[in-house]
């Protein structure tokens, strides 16, 4: 990748992460919904579960921003 004139190896592994996390957090929140529409209601443990992939989530972007941002102060 070129950047203001300078070319920059850049590791996606942290984003394909992210997206892949990302995919699975969204099927599993889509799983709870067909549930709840289909029996009414969610176990609390699923709801658990939801909270903790999210939370995760969020850990693994704010990661990624702090390094992103990181590499924008080295230009």
């Amino acid at each position: 990748m070129a950047l203001n004139g300078h070319v920059l190896h850049v590791d996606l592994s942290k984003v394909k992460e992210l997206v892949s996390f990302q995919r699975h957090c969204a099927n599993n929140l889509y799983q709870s919904v067909i549930i709840s529409s289909t029996y009414g209601g969610v176990h609390p443990e699923n709801i658990a579960a939801l909270q903790k992939d999210c939370a995760a989530l969020w850990g693994l972007r704010s990661d990624l921003l702090k390094q992103l941002a990181e590499m924008v102060k080295m230009q």
